[in-house]
């Protein structure tokens, strides 16, 4: 093997970059993880966790996030704070370009997300862990028995609000077109459920209420008239957008949606790249999954090593 900087460089330290940064480095590699913003990804946006294993009391997000950081840390991965602009592979050595210089290493791990789609509307940014989220398992229990508005149209907007449904009787779905793009057995369900109302050609146009979300205004767009909703909690699924401009030069193999592809041993189609978390196309988005793949890479990327320092000796 040719002499890099690191073993594993990962990319993004969500839950899943954290998760690989403690196994990479108990895995006795030389770890860095490598993030432009605040650790700990879109868990930092978590008012109050509560369905993540091993917490009893609610815990914020930003102290989860704190604690997985805190732990890779204590196991030797390093963590910096610096913007990737470009990834590389040549021969079996990747090479990583960040605003502060160039880094090398055997092993890549992108675990950069996903953004939610937003609806752009007034009180939307204000209400944010304040009623308004996008995350039905993450926050729906808070609002147990009231009543809730999920916007959408497509799977995960039919699957949170069936979610939603086993909370309240109170579920009202809204989309902007007169059907759904939803898979058909999925939309039969929701319009056969009881406790969820679905209105079709439906738009939310603001959101408003003083320390949490008490009304929202909606859109008829057939009828063209605008009128109020008392809620408590809007619930958004209108899509996500993977982070996946770093690979765009690598060829990898991603899904319609852009998701990247990998095996069960997060392997993307480039030998020595790897892809954990909401980046990836991963069945089920929660911070739990995301460090249980974040996990799986580390693994899988000290495996590839060893088999690269195998074949520098055959």
């Amino acid at each position: 093997m040719k002499k890099t900087d690191r073993d594993l460089i990962i990319i993004g330290a969500g839950a899943a970059g954290l998760s690989a940064a403690q196994y990479g480095a108990r895995s006795n590699l030389n770890v860095v993880l490598i993030e432009e913003m605040a650790a700990g990804g879109q868990a930092m946006i978590i008012d109050n966790l509560e369905n993540y294993p091993g917490f009893n009391d609610p815990v914020p997000g930003y102290i989860f996030s704190q604690k997985m950081e805190d732990q890779a840390k204590k196991f030797g991965a390093e963590i910096i704070s610096d913007s990737v602009q470009e990834i590389k592979k040549e021969n079996n050595i990747f090479v990583v370009k960040t605003y502060s210089g160039e880094i090398t290493a055997s092993t890549v791990i992108i675990s950069t997300g996903a953004k939610h789609r937003t609806l752009k509307i007034p009180g939307e940014k204000e209400f944010a862990g304040k009623g308004v989220s996008y995350c039905a398992t993450c926050d729906g229990p808070f609002f147990k028995g009231q009543k809730m508005i999920v916007v959408g149209g497509g799977d995960a907007a039919c699957d949170e609000s069936m979610f939603l449904s086993k909370l309240s009787d109170k579920i009202i779905l809204v989309h902007r077109r007169d059907k759904f793009r939803a898979q058909k057995s999925l939309a039969s369900r929701v319009l056969g459920n009881k406790n969820i109302e679905v209105r079709f050609n439906t738009e939310i146009k603001d959101i408003s209420g003083d320390t949490s979300v008490k009304r929202v205004t909606l859109f008829n767009n057939k009828d063209e008239r605008d009128y109020i909703e008392d809620v408590n909690a809007v619930f958004v699924f209108v899509g996500s957008i993977p982070q996946t401009k770093l690979i765009k030069d690598l060829s990898v193999e991603v899904d319609e949606g852009g998701y990247i592809k990998t095996n069960n041993k997060m392997e993307t189609t480039i030998r020595g790249l790897f892809a954990a978390g909401d980046v990836r196309d991963t069945p089920f988005r929660q911070l739990i999954v995301a460090a249980s793949e974040g996990a799986i890479a580390a693994h899988s990327a000290s495996q590839y090593i060893d088999e690269l320092k195998g074949e520098a000796y055959v």
